[in-house]
């Protein structure tokens, strides 16, 4: 029987192929770099090396492999096993590139492009179907806590089918997580409230400023100095949110001031969660930290509803909703259709985010933006004038130029 082994500089594995074993073995101190679902936008940090098999001293790429034994549905379908192969010692050692290798061909960029089109798709159906609802239900607890039962619904159906692992949390871990998922709740709420009282096309232009946040936070908290690219490319985000206020058919203080806030709650949890990630003993996986999350954010904003707005989803107040003009039918039907847009377009997002880079995943999600401006822009007849759609392409043209900026690493002087 002829040795194998599997070597990526400059650290040996050692992958034995035995005749008679089916089981994938790993052992307890591999380190698999982790993606989080809260920092895809800016703030992820990929690492990867290029692994190569040795057989009877001849070496062969072996990225595929290792490719389809990560590989996942953007929609939680759990890896397929792969038999006949046992790991005896492995260590992979922090890689260079930022771009997770993915293998070549026509396939794989038409499932990518399909993927960012289903993710752009989803995100106008959730604003138009969220709007429609909020403007006959003006709850947005309701139906933001709604929004969560939904997903919650959903992630344990998919736990209880086994698509993906169900987590074991510990307390350390829950208390860890608690405070992420207080501020995604009223960062949802936020959201929910300003385009209430907004146009969707004014609340996603607010939202625009999310950068200008994050890098605010990231030097409060984490220290983390910003480059003279990454501050320069703020400018024009600031500058561009300001004129298209200024101008805005719609403006609402309440809807402006409640999008602002939501860009400081929504960056406020990417930074907890990245300073969660980096303590591997309480990390999760992506899809797992999300669900969690989730969960516990329906837990949470169920009574805050119940408080801020009372009980507004029973069928007495329905029956009483109905007599006076409003059609439940359609209230429901549009509610469901935007929480599964809601829950499937960020599982969209998280599929995307593992195959590509965190600048590449930035530049879409700008793009996702536009899409959602115009598309709401047609969809509502909202009226902008000329400088409100300058103002708001000079936030976004900032928006793209800030994800192109988090690229370029600081020099560092070497004495």
């Amino acid at each position: 029987m002829s040795p194998y082994f599997l070597s990526s500089n400059p650290k040996i594995h050692t992958l034995s192929m035995l005749p008679y074993h089916s089981t994938l073995q790993i052992p307890n101190h591999i380190t698999i770099p982790k993606f989080h679902p809260f920092q895809f936008s800016h703030s992820h940090h990929f690492s990867s090396s290029p692994l190569r098999l040795i057989i009877d001293k001849f070496s062969c790429p072996s990225s595929s492999f290792f490719q389809t034994l990560r590989k996942s549905s953007p929609f939680l379908i759990s890896t397929p096993k792969i038999h006949s192969f046992r790991i005896l010692a492995a260590s992979l050692p922090e890689g260079q590139s930022h771009e997770p290798t993915q293998p070549s061909g026509v396939f794989q960029s038409l499932q990518l492009a399909f993927m960012f089109a289903t993710w752009y798709l989803l995100n106008i159906y959730f604003n138009i179907y969220n709007k429609q609802v909020l403007k006959v239900y003006p709850f947005p607890a309701t139906v933001t806590a709604f929004h969560f039962g939904f997903a919650s619904l959903v992630i344990n159906l998919i736990w209880i089918l086994n698509l993906h692992p169900r987590p074991n949390i510990r307390r350390s871990q829950f208390a860890a997580i608690l405070p992420l998922a207080v501020v995604h709740t009223f960062g949802n709420m936020l959201t929910n409230i300003s385009l209430g009282k907004v146009s969707v096309s004014f609340t996603h232009t607010i939202k625009a400023m999310e950068p200008f946040f994050t890098v605010v936070l990231s030097s409060l908290l984490l220290g983390e100095v910003p480059t003279f690219w990454v501050v320069s490319s703020l400018l024009p985000i600031v500058g561009g949110v300001a004129l298209a206020s200024m101008t805005e058919v719609s403006f609402n203080w309440i809807g402006f001031s409640t999008a602002m806030a939501s860009n400081l709650t929504n960056q406020s949890r990417n930074v907890m969660s990245k300073k969660l990630m980096a303590n591997e003993e309480e990390a999760l996986d992506n899809i797992n930290l999300y669900s969690v999350i989730t969960i516990i954010s329906f837990f949470t904003l169920v009574p805050c509803a119940i408080f801020l707005e009372g009980f507004k989803f029973t069928p007495s107040y329905l029956k009483s909703a109905a007599s006076q003009g409003l059609n439940v039918r359609e209230l429901c039907i549009r509610s469901v259709l935007a929480a599964f847009c809601f829950h499937a377009y960020q599982q969209v997002s998280y599929g995307i985010l593992e195959k590509v880079s965190p600048v590449t995943h930035s530049v879409g999600n700008c793009v996702k933006r536009v899409v959602v401006i115009v598309s709401s822009v047609i969809f509502f007849q909202t009226p902008v004038s000329p400088i409100n759609a300058l103002g708001t392409a000079i936030a976004l043209v900032g928006v793209f130029l800030y994800s192109r900026a988090k690229r370029i690493k600081p020099k560092t002087n070497t004495a």
